[in-house]
Parts: structure tokens; C-alpha cells; sequence
């Protein structure tokens, strides 16, 4: 699940229904919070706390909005949530890594650090999260591996949004990194109006459990996949 958005005011339990019967543990793909405020999270931790299932997540841009990604974070794991930051989490056999992700576009239209120090500055940013989600890839020791991010690795699972977006909503240098080293599915969400499923160019599945794709595509707010 992906884009829960939380404000003060937000009511998310029913979001949750029957997650628990379906699933062993739950990923959280990035913009947990709506502006990123302590409060808005301590709403939506106030929500998860009825769930007894192991949770695992990454941050979204709305969570940085208020340069206060370190203390959700922070937030997170005090209350039990596993952070995937560039770190590898190994639960029952399975591996996951994760990232937040980056903008700069897929393939020939990849935006190259070229030009202005701005320009060069912007791209850097996107590199360094592909390097860092490929440190991760390359110290997993399990057989089944997963990858979460936010920003999409793909332009597949961005049908629906305008062409115009695509460079801000992802980049193919996140799906390089995994086809290189190679994962069993990757996650993500920041893609609202986006398609459900695609693949890497190396083959790996992607997801796009953007809540309101899944509630437009699955009648419900997550998706359940088994590795």
C-alpha cells in the first residue's frame, strides 16, 4: 500500500480492512503523511497500532515537505515499523530493500547531468538513490527478494498519468539498478492516476500499490502478492 496521505483529521482504519486475514506482513510504499508533520504521523501510528502484523516502510516527497523525514522516521521505528533506507531487512526468509527513489525520467529520455550546476545538482540526487538501492541488492544472502520504493523504476506503471509527469514521477536508473542484481517484485507507489503492473526491462514484475490505483483497479486500498 502506498499514498495513505495521513492529515490530522484523517480516519484510515477502514483502508486496513482485512489486511491481517490476508497477508503475514504489510509495506508501506512512501507518502505515509500528507505534508510530512510529526502530527500527521502520530495520527497514522495511532491507526497502525491495531494491526499486529510485522509493517515495513518507505518515505515518500510528501513526507519530506517539512524537512522532517528523519524524525517520521524516527517516529516509525519507535513504534515497531521496519524503515527500509538503503538498509536490507530479512524476515522469515524473505529480503527486503528499499528507498525512497527519485525523479529524471526512463530510458532515451533519461535526464543526463549535463549543463547547468542546478541541472547536475537534480540528477545527482537520482543517482545517488539508484546507488544506494543497488548497495542494498547486492547484500542480500535470501533467495526471495523484495524492493519498495516510491518513486517508480519504470514508465509502464505510469499509463494514465500525463506524459508531461513522467520525469518527475520516476526513473529508470532505480530499474538499471535492480536488473543488474536481480529481485523477485518491486513496489511503488507516488503514481495516483497510474496502471497497476508492468515489468523492468530485465523481466522483474512491478507494482504500482498507489491505494487509490488499487482501490480503482481491486475495489481495495492494498494489494496482496506472495513471494
Amino acid at each position: 500500500m502506498a499514498d495513505l496521505h495521513c492529515r490530522v483529521n484523517s480516519a484510515l482504519t477502514p483502508l486496513f480492512e482485512g489486511v491481517e486475514e490476508r497477508a503475514d506482513l504489510m509495506i508501506l510504499a512512501g507518502d505515509l503523511t500528507d505534508t510530512g508533520l510529526p502530527a500527521e504521523m502520530s495520527v497514522l501510528l495511532g491507526e497502525l497500532k491495531h494491526l499486529s502484523l510485522p509493517i515495513l516502510a518507505v518515505v515518500g516527497n510528501h513526507d519530506h515537505e517539512n524537512d522532517k523525514a528523519e524524525e517520521l522516521c524516527t517516529m516509525l521505528r519507535d513504534t515497531g515499523v521496519l524503515v527500509l533506507e538503503g538498509n536490507v531487512i530479512e524476515i522469515e526468509g524473505v529480503g527486503f530493500i528499499g528507498t525512497k527513489g527519485f525523479c529524471g525520467g526512463f530510458g532515451d529520455r533519461l535526464v543526463q547531468p549535463f549543463g547547468e550546476r542546478a541541472i547536475k545538482d537534480f540528477i545527482r540526487i537520482g543517482i545517488d538513490e539508484a546507488l544506494r538501492l543497488e548497495n542494498a541488492v547486492t547484500k542480500l544472502q535470501t533467495e526471495r527478494r523484495v524492493a519498495v520504493l516510491h518513486y517508480a523504476p519504470i514508465s509502464g506503471t505510469l499509463a494514465g498519468e500525463s506524459p508531461e509527469l513522467f520525469p518527475f514521477l520516476g526513473s529508470s536508473r532505480l530499474a538499471s539498478a535492480l536488473d543488474r542484481h536481480g529481485v523477485d517484485v518491486i513496489l511503488h507507489g507516488h503514481a495516483h492516476h497510474g496502471s497497476p503492473e508492468g515489468r523492468t526491462p530485465g523481466g522483474i514484475p512491478v507494482y504500482n500499490v498507489c491505494r487509490f490505483v488499487q482501490q480503482r483497479c481491486c475495489n481495495r486500498a492494498y494489494m496482496v502478492f506472495e513471494v
